[in-house]
């Protein structure tokens, strides 16, 4: 597996917990959201030749995802107000999707990624901090 699709179905792993929608946020300003905060997400591998799991550290604000690594991957997403996530994360010809739910402390959901060669796929879980 190329070190492309690994940063992307990292950062796409930890993102997947986090993002709802794929429209960009709105132009006017949000009001905070229940979901805001501090999050940990653990990603966990069921198929493919990706890592078998990983944990990150992400926030929401005004129910936006904010991530500040350094991989060069687009990502769109928004959490929903009833907490329903999905997510889209791409790099070059690589790209994943997932979809899961926020509660207020706690979340769970899957997600797939793939490149020309490899697909993966799995679950996730997060904890607000």
């Amino acid at each position: 597996m190329t070190a492309i699709l690994k940063i992307s179905t990292r950062l796409f792993l930890a993102a997947v917990a986090l993002v709802a929608a794929y429209a960009p946020a709105p132009a006017v300003a949000a009001a905070g959201t229940n979901f805001d905060g501090s999050w940990s997400v653990l990603i966990m591998t069921s198929s493919g030749p990706c890592d078998r799991s990983y944990r990150f550290g992400l926030s929401i604000r005004n129910g936006d995802i904010l991530y500040n690594g350094s991989a060069p991957v687009n990502l769109n997403g928004r959490v929903s107000g009833n907490g329903s996530l999905r997510v889209h994360v791409s790099a070059g010809a690589q790209s994943a999707n997932g979809a899961g739910r926020l509660s207020r402390d706690y979340g769970r959901g899957h997600w797939r990624g793939s490149s020309a060669s490899d697909v993966c796929a799995g679950s996730w879980t997060a904890e607000r901090h």
